[in-house]
């Protein structure tokens, strides 16, 4: 059997994927990269949920900066369009009937109340929210700088949890399949963000990302 690595860097995302979160419940320590620079199209300004039509992406915008790399540090959003409101009511339309979303929108509501400048900074005060309700306290760190590549013992997941890269491409990532309120519609959509998983199961959710993870695969 090959346990799962001791630590893990991701980059920041937009309410993460589950696939982030179940890589974040098996590891000792979680590295954010905060020196990279800002990729577009990608789950650091994007979340996918699921809606009474079928799985729909929240993008947050962005200011463009023509012809220059940016630090995902300084990447500012831009409240030109009410995307705020825009998602919140998709989020409520997505999941007021679900069992736990009662629970957690009060703690979230505030981030989409206030403009927060840096793009990072809401990711980590929504991870932070998440976190919180799941009553999990993992050692997360950030980057002190920016690194290409990193030993065996780091897993470096940056690049790999993506809307570029199929979730399927990891061995070890296999999503466990959980109620959702729309699933009468079709069949079970995997990988959404985790506000789909913490307001369907709330508290089981934790268990659903272990088991999420194969324990007995090889790494890649």
């Amino acid at each position: 059997m090959v346990a799962p690595p001791s630590n893990i860097i991701l980059s920041t995302a937009y309410l993460p994927p589950i696939q982030s979160f179940a890589w974040l419940v098996e590891c000792n320590t979680l590295l954010i990269e905060q020196h990279e620079n800002y990729v577009k199209q990608t789950y650091r300004n994007r979340c996918t949920i699921l809606s009474a039509n079928g799985p729909i992406n929240l993008t947050i915008p962005t200011i463009k900066r023509s012809g220059e790399k940016v630090s995902i540090r300084e990447v500012e959003i831009e409240y030109v369009t009410p995307w705020q409101k825009n998602h919140w009511k998709a989020l409520e339309s997505a999941y007021q009937n679900s069992p736990y979303f009662e629970h957690i929108a009060d703690d979230l509501i505030p981030l989409y109340n206030k403009k927060t400048k840096y793009l990072f900074d809401l990711n980590q005060s929504l991870m932070e929210v998440i976190l919180s309700f799941l009553e999990i306290k993992p050692s997360i760190e950030l980057t002190q700088n920016y690194n290409t590549n990193y030993p065996d013992t780091m897993l470096d997941l940056r690049e790999s949890i993506s809307p570029k890269v199929d979730p399927h491409e990891d061995n070890v990532f296999s999503p466990k399949p959980y109620y959702q309120v729309f699933r009468h519609k079709g069949a079970f959509v995997p990988n959404l963000s985790i506000i789909d998983l913490v307001c369907n199961e709330g508290l089981l959710s934790l268990e659903i990302l272990e088991d999420s993870i194969k324990k007995d695969a090889h790494q890649r």
